[in-house]
């Protein structure tokens, strides 16, 4: 039972992220689209990594749902850096817009 409450709770954590990043990635995207020329396109190719990095996260995250047992404890170290590349490539991302 412990192990189910653990699966759950890191699987409302990682939803809770990736919905958090979704609304700063949308964030990005209107910054993008009032961005000059030249800047949107340095713009879209950050927010098409980090849209990448995205669906590999949430491919991930699903997978980790769908486990069964304790299936889902090796699954977490790919879900732990898919997330931690996501975070980055959002940061860069994000730091590009920023200047």
């Amino acid at each position: 039972m412990a192990e189910n409450a653990e699966k759950t709770a890191y699987e409302e954590k990682a939803s809770a992220q990736m919905t958090l990043l979704e609304a700063q990635y949308k964030e990005l995207e209107a910054k993008a689209a009032l961005a000059k020329a030249d800047a949107k396109l340095k713009y879209q190719k950050q927010l098409e990594d980090v849209k990448r990095r995205q669906a590999d996260a949430k491919v991930k995250f699903e997978a980790i749902q769908n486990s069964t047992g304790n299936a889902w404890v090796e699954l977490k170290s790919g879900m732990d850096s898919a997330w931690k590349e996501l975070q980055a490539a959002f940061n860069k991302a994000k730091s590009e817009f920023d200047d």
